[in-house]
């Protein structure tokens, strides 16, 4: 394959950079005319040249990058149809962890001045997401600051499961770790998603986090693989990362038997108090540019995962998130707040969706399936059982 030239060189070698450019983009455009083949082709591809063709994703100047990345996306999605998400908080706060982003860490309740909260009641949280459907939401995301959920807590979260589901929405937590009994019982519950964000590459990954490893991340992720639910599992850019740190990030979804189905892309909101939030609000974030870079390069290898906008909406501008949805993204969170975060506001939200031309899409809840993938993983080492998900995609 051609190699990407850089557009600082001589005025003579633009030519040849065009033409490197073009077949670079044929490549993944090969037997594009149907979703299917399209999504075949641009897998296979990426797989094949994993980090390499990935890196070259990243260099392609930005407009050729944004029109790749949505070809892409309408080959696998409808054009200009969105899906809205809430998310709540149920538990608040303290704890165990010591992210380096995260005002709920109890490592840094002293400097942050958050107020932690207890478990919300389920009649609360049922209120919640009615509101949240009526308000055009498909899908409702629960979250609790655990490391890890307890056994007290899991009749409370299979409840929630429950309970949510009958609404007719599309479910989704994100608890900590989880264990494979824990899994089970959420897939027998009916969960539909279960988020456990990898953040980062694994080299940068103990910048951000020292109480826990990179591998238990992939551990859970396996678990929930193998009990049947969704993986949803992204990261956040602009925590101090370089660009191949973020490259390693999509190179890691990509040697998973299987992607995530839905993939945040989150924005760093830096939150004083915290270590690397006060770090970044001294040195200054990274361009939004590079954020959408990043979406563009999810979308082309994760042809068929619902590419989420999460934190950091709220600094944006119309036509900075205008970008982030031209470079394929087609989800993101409704609401005012998430977790502990400010979000854009609803009505904004609605402006710009007209404005954009989106639309809400339906939610699409459907029942539990057991399909096994991989068994516990030892390390960063994985052994595959089965990849094939029967040609199923996401709801």
């Amino acid at each position: 394959m051609a190699g990407l030239l850089s557009i600082s060189e001589p005025s003579d070698t633009l030519n040849n950079q065009i033409n490197a450019n073009n077949d670079f983009l044929a490549t993944l455009t090969t037997d594009a005319t149907k979703s299917t083949k399209a999504t075949k082709a641009t897998e296979t591809i990426i797989k094949k040249h994993s980090r390499e063709q990935i890196t070259q994703l990243f260099d392609l100047p930005l407009m050729d990058l944004l029109l790749q990345a949505q070809t892409i996306h309408r080959q696998n999605f409808t054009a200009n149809e969105v899906q809205i998400s809430t998310l709540l908080s149920i538990k608040t706060g303290n704890c165990p962890e010591d992210c380096g982003y995260c005002s709920q860490s109890g490592h840094h309740r002293d400097t942050t001045k958050l107020q932690a909260e207890k478990r919300i009641d389920v009649d609360k949280v049922i209120a919640a997401a009615k509101r949240a459907k009526a308000t055009g939401s498909s899908r409702f995301c629960m979250g609790a600051a655990w490391k890890h959920p307890s056994a007290k807590d899991m009749p409370y979260v299979v409840e929630l499961v429950k309970e949510v589901k009958a609404l007719g929405l599309e479910t989704c937590m994100t608890l900590g770790m989880l264990d494979t009994e824990q899994a089970t019982q959420l897939a027998e519950a009916g969960l539909d998603y279960y988020n456990h964000n990898l953040d980062t590459s694994r080299s940068y990954y103990e910048q951000v986090v020292s109480t826990r490893s990179y591998d238990e991340r992939l551990d859970t992720i396996a678990n929930v693989r193998n009990s049947g639910i969704n993986v949803c599992s992204g990261n956040i850019v602009g925590m101090g990362e370089s660009r191949d740190d973020r490259i390693d990030w999509v190179h890691e979804l990509l040697k998973m038997p299987k992607a995530p189905e839905s993939i945040p892309v989150n924005l760093l909101v830096p939150i004083a108090g915290t270590p690397i939030g006060d770090r970044v609000l001294a040195e200054g974030q990274l361009s939004v540019l590079e954020w959408i870079r990043t979406i563009a390069v999810t979308r082309i290898c994760c042809p068929s995962s619902y590419v989420r906008l999460s934190a950091g909406r709220e600094s944006l501008s119309d036509s900075e998130q205008a970008l982030a949805f031209m470079a394929g993204a087609n989800s993101f969170f409704y609401g005012d707040k998430l977790l502990t975060t400010g979000n854009a506001s609803q009505s904004g939200d609605n402006r710009l969706m007209r404005e954009l031309g989106l639309t809400k899409q339906f939610a699409a809840p459907r029942a539990p399936k057991h399909v096994p993938v991989v068994d516990a993983m030892s390390g960063h080492q994985s052994q595959v059982i089965s990849a094939d998900l029967g040609g199923v995609v996401l709801a």
